[in-house]
């Protein structure tokens, strides 16, 4: 039997899952692990809860399909991007908790650099802005606030990397220190023109380059895992980003098409083709995946917040018990009323990339309740998913472009949320098969490396429609909803 182990490491929890030869998802087992919030606007995770949880998830999820170690014929990874961890290469043991992509301590820095006007010459060589979302100043946090942390990495005793690089790390018994041009690419430390580390900005920060990993093609050798976690060593043959593994799992192989993953936060990504597009539009210029050594490009959008405003709503309002009960609140909600949320809990991605703004509701009035808060919880999804597409088409459009979006994450499954997505848009939303597209797309990197699994075009021929969702709203209604939310978007930010 040939299956692919993907490893799908979250901001929320770690996965594992099964696929078959077919491609079929067998098994699955999932771990949630504790968030860590020092401070307003920190947020860490215990690397060891990263790998631990990992490490388990592993192994139930292969005695739970009832296998052997020889039934697994490689590993995918895909992983939560820019979360930073630095780990001492001699013991293994981290230095600090890993600093989240959400985590915003950098922010002052950041404005400083921006300020001095160096902004432009990140973006040139790296396709990012300066923002404490990226890896690159929280690695120099860590550097400038740990005890000793600095002169270690300076003697060579301290390895940097994303999530996908510590658990390669681990996974390997400390054998592979790797990421992938995908993970690079959202560090603020890669030029993505050039396919290698800027020395130049490694410099300015005073980050040693012998902490940085080696960088490969997402489809690559990896090294393979100690004997003794799995019953034998299985080779780790792809790698890729979150968004970007989702990005191939949906295969959107073609410059014009169109992904968003509604996961913790909502990514949205196009397919630009062989060009690195700059966006006039302060969206991100990145990798989508590379192979052969040639990086195919995209723009891609972020918005911080998506499905942990549901998080919000079950943890801090505590107006829900699950997830699930998100949609029949918002059927309920009173139309009279048109209340709208901006969740900038951690502040605002693209394309407003304000780090110090917060959340904001608006449109309260006496007889708003968890129906209302659930409805603009939801349709606040649906708005900043617009805000990136009109983002990326004026930034560039193909000719005869299909304007059609595919959708997959966790809050994609709401029939109510897609639907309004679709509306707020003005576009078809679609929703295939299989929902499980970012571990489905570490798999097929893995499995076609492994040659188990199809080429490019005939896995782009698998792709399945579950369904399509159709806007049946008036262009009046959309107008005016939309022009609601800029106007409260516009009146956060000033605050």
């Amino acid at each position: 039997m040939t299956h692919i182990l993907a490893i799908d490491q979250g901001t929320t929890s770690s996965r594992a899952i099964l696929f078959d030869a077919d491609m079929k998802i067998t098994a699955t087992a999932q771990e949630e692990f504790p968030q860590h919030f020092p401070q307003s606007g920190w947020v860490e995770h215990d690397p060891n809860d990263l790998w631990s949880s990992t490490a388990g998830t592993c192994r139930s999820v292969i005695e739970k399909a009832g296998l052997k170690p020889a039934d697994i014929t490689a590993i995918g990874i895909t992983n939560q991007r820019e979360t930073t961890v630095v780990w001492d290469r001699n013991t293994g043991k981290p230095v600090h908790n890993a600093i989240v992509w959400q985590d915003r301590r950098t922010a002052d820095f950041c404005r400083e650099l921006r300020e001095a006007g160096h902004e432009q010459m990140f973006t040139d060589r790296t396709g990012l802005l300066l923002d404490p979302y990226f890896s690159a100043t929280k690695l120099k946090w860590i550097l400038d606030n740990v005890d000793g942390a600095r002169a270690k990495a300076e003697a060579g005793d301290l390895l940097f990397g994303t999530v996908d690089s510590f658990l390669i790390w681990k996974l390997t018994g400390g054998k592979s220190h790797v990421t992938d041009a995908t993970n690079a690419a959202r560090t603020l430390l890669y030029d993505i023109r050039k396919g290698r580390w800027s020395t130049t900005i490694a410099k300015m920060f005073d980050i040693p380059m012998q902490m940085l990993p080696e960088v490969k093609d997402c489809a690559a050798d990896f090294g393979t895992t100690r004997a003794d976690l799995f019953g034998r060593e299985i080779p780790i043959l792809g790698v890729a980003g979150d968004q970007q593994a989702a990005t191939v799992g949906q295969a959107c192989f073609q410059p014009g098409m169109l992904k968003s993953t509604y996961g913790t936060g909502c990514f949205a990504l196009m397919n630009t083709g062989d060009t690195p597009v700059t966006s006039q539009n302060r969206l991100l210029t990145t990798i989508a995946y590379q192979f052969d050594g040639k990086p195919t490009y995209a723009l891609e959008g972020s918005i911080f917040i998506a499905g942990a405003v549901v998080q919000w709503l079950r943890d801090g309002l505590k107006i829900i018990r699950e997830a699930k009960e998100t949609q029949p609140l918002a059927e309920k909600a009173d139309d009279s009323q048109d209340v709208i949320l901006v969740p900038a809990f951690t502040g605002l991605g693209a394309p407003y990339w304000d780090a110090d703004c917060r959340g904001a509701i608006y449109g309260l009035t006496r007889n708003s309740g968890p129906e209302e808060f659930a409805r603009a919880a939801l349709q606040s999804v649906g708005y900043q998913t617009r805000d990136l597409l009109e983002a990326m088409h004026a930034d560039w459009t193909p000719d005869g472009g299909d304007q059609t979006l595919r959708v997959d994450g966790g809050m994609s499954a709401s029939d109510w949320a897609m639907q309004f997505l679709s509306d707020i848009i003005g576009a078809p939303v679609d929703r295939p098969e299989v929902l499980e597209t970012t571990a489905l797309g570490a798999a097929w990197l893995a499995g076609q490396r492994a040659g188990v699994y199809p080429n490019m075009e005939d896995f782009a021929a698998t792709w399945a429609l579950e369904r399509q969702f159709t806007p049946d709203m008036s262009e009046d209604t959309r107008a005016t909803k939309y022009n609601g939310w800029k106007k409260a978007v516009a009146a956060t930010l000033s605050v």
